[in-house]
């Protein structure tokens, strides 16, 4: 599958970006950026691809996603009412932005944390979709330094949500490893680290000096899932990356991925991804139509293993407002 780099309207001098659209759609290939990005949008159904996650979202979708994450929204027509009005604000920032000293203070933990999950793609809903609504509508009115402020606060609000779900599996994003406490932390590493060795519930217990009862209490606390249950996502989630970045045949796919034989590999993934890893492949393939030389913004889009010195920043894009902050 080809993965398009976006050259994002974000200038050294900017804190972050924001990029108002009316009833554009969705006209651009599955891509990546080293740039975090907000995406809200308001007034329209279709499928949403982050990582290997599939989803159909209906009508509104607000979802955070973290720096080289790929991605893609399209647009069902068919659901969509007649003469229903849609509209797309993307918040997009730079992946140093909370490096600072300034930021490293213990007040911007949790946002900091939120910038971690983000690896995996984080989707809000509930009040928390409501409230980012209304804020991200406000911080479209230039509002100079005002819109700074409002800007930390949304992402605030995020990182103190709790009604929100991951999108890409913690094995298709390794980097997605919790910032909740150091023993969570080295557990994660370890079945990151191992998950294509026969890895026992017995070892990472042991490596936290734990009971398996106490570990496995402790593990299903952490992560909303038993020890198997995470382990075989992890699996799925590298098989997944390997399906859609390598020409890899699936038998070779299934042991890379820690899996000990195709049959069992079959069964679980078409128990977990609805299809075999067959099918998901094919249906990637499909959705990996772009004929970049002719987009609307020329030379917003990519195509990977493109020399990234030779290439220029758009003027303009094809959206409705680019504003800078």
């Amino acid at each position: 599958m080809q993965v398009y780099r976006e050259i994002t309207p974000l200038k050294e001098s900017d804190v972050f970006v924001i990029i108002d659209s009316f009833n554009n759609g969705f006209d651009y290939p599955i891509h990546n950026h080293p740039e975090f990005e907000l995406n809200l949008v308001l007034g329209s159904s279709g499928t949403r691809i982050v990582g290997d996650s599939t989803e159909f979202y209906s009508e509104n979708d607000l979802v955070f996603i973290g720096p080289y994450l790929f991605h893609k929204w399209d647009i069902d027509q068919s659901k969509v009412p007649e003469g229903t009005s849609s509209r797309v604000i993307t918040i997009q920032f730079r992946m140093d932005l909370f490096n600072s000293q300034f930021f490293k203070k213990s007040q911007f933990g949790k946002i900091k944390r939120l910038l971690q999950e983000s690896a995996r793609g984080v989707k809000f809903h509930g009040e928390t979709f409501r409230n980012a609504t209304e804020m991200m509508i406000g911080l479209t009115d230039d509002k100079g330094f005002l819109n700074i402020i409002e800007f930390l606060g949304l992402l605030n609000l995020l990182s103190n949500s709790k009604e929100t779900t991951f999108l890409a599996s913690a094995g298709f994003s390794p980097e997605g490893i919790p910032s909740k406490g150091n023993r969570i932390q080295v557990a994660y590493s370890y079945i990151l680290k191992n998950y294509d060795k026969d890895i026992k519930i017995e070892d990472v217990a042991s490596l936290l000096n734990m009971s398996i009862s106490a570990f496995s209490h402790f593990f299903k606390k952490y992560t909303n899932k038993n020890f198997r249950q995470f382990l075989i996502d992890v699996r799925l989630g590298q098989a997944c990356k390997l399906l859609l970045g390598t020409d890899q045949n699936i038998k070779q796919i299934c042991y890379s991925s820690g899996f000990n034989n195709v049959a069992n590999f079959n069964r679980l993934f078409k128990k977990y991804r609805s299809c075999t890893p067959f099918e998901f492949r094919r249906r990637s393939v499909e959705k990996d139509t772009f004929d970049w030389t002719k987009q609307i913004t020329p030379g917003q889009f990519i195509p990977s293993g493109t020399n990234l010195k030779n290439v220029f920043q758009p003027s303009e894009y094809s959206t409705t407002r680019v504003l800078h902050f």
